[in-house]
């Protein structure tokens, strides 16, 4: 594995962890909001194996890259880092993006400016797509709201990660666990563990995912996905609240050219809930 740094704007600076032959076809692989570049487990090595240059990296305001102090945490930000990440590869990357990230692939592909060329090869949206179901989407606000205030320890993590994945078997290994957390000071001194995030993105993602503006967000995710020329899958978890069975049918007949398959038992965390079978499926998507 190889650490590395991408400068989207002057001075902020995005981390990511890279596998594999430079030289190789390269993979980005974009996590969800309030995830980081870890929640993809095995998928980026398996890649690597594959013959591709695979690169997962945080989004702004997650993990190791950098917070933005004017909380520029938009769709329109996490876009341009997009395009800025890529402008830095010696070839055009297939994007994988889970949720958030699928969304900023999307966007940063299907509203490049006419007559430019497409900043990718293909475009692998997982468990995301123009429309999403408000409730699955109020139970994420919900999960990532009700932990600001940290944990004592990884078993009260990992005890608020079961509750919200309750069809999710719970490792009895942390250490996965433990990479999207950090150890810091809590209100009275104390060593507290807390998701590593920055909490004011929650704030901007109330507001652009409104269901009052649901209707402008879903015209421009889809004029963003009619747009596209690349080709393009939907990989649906298999039991997602977020995207579901009516969902997928209904992008599918808006944007004919856009493929699909389903992960059984999987939910909105496709990759996460099921990462075998998300990776086994890795072989008929890249061969």
């Amino acid at each position: 594995m190889q650490a590395l740094r991408f400068e989207t704007e002057p001075g902020f600076f995005i981390t990511a962890d890279a596998w594999g032959d430079p030289a190789n076809p390269p993979v980005l692989l974009l996590h969800g909001g309030g995830q980081t570049r870890h929640s993809w487990g095995d998928t980026a090595r398996w890649l690597a194996d594959a013959g591709w240059y695979a690169i997962a990296f945080d989004a702004r305001g997650h993990g190791d890259s950098d917070w933005s102090a004017e909380a520029h945490y938009s769709i329109d930000y996490l876009a341009s880092d997009l395009r800025a990440l890529v402008s830095q590869l010696d070839q055009k990357p297939a994007l994988v993006g889970a949720s958030m990230g699928g969304m900023t692939a999307l966007i940063a592909e299907g509203e490049r400016p006419t007559g430019t060329e497409s900043i990718c090869t293909a475009i692998v949206l997982v468990d995301i797509a123009p429309r999403t179901e408000q409730k699955g989407i109020e139970r994420i606000f919900a999960f990532m709201s009700n932990n600001q205030n940290g944990f004592a320890n990884l078993d009260e993590a990992a005890d608020a990660v079961a509750a919200y994945l309750p069809h999710r078997p719970r490792p009895s290994d942390h250490s996965r666990l433990e990479k999207n957390l950090r150890l810091r000071k809590g209100p009275s001194g104390e060593p507290r563990y807390y998701w590593h995030w920055d909490p004011t993105m929650l704030a901007v993602w109330r507001q652009t995912t409104d269901p009052a503006r649901q209707t402008q967000n879903e015209e421009r995710l889809y004029k963003a996905a009619r747009a596209l020329t690349v080709p393009t899958l939907i990989v649906r978890g298999g039991i997602s609240d977020v995207v579901s069975e009516k969902v997928m049918a209904e992008f599918l007949d808006a944007v004919p050219h856009v493929h699909s398959v389903s992960v059984s038992d999987a939910g909105h965390m496709v990759a996460g809930d099921s990462n075998h079978a998300f990776t086994k499926g890795g072989h008929k998507l890249f061969n």
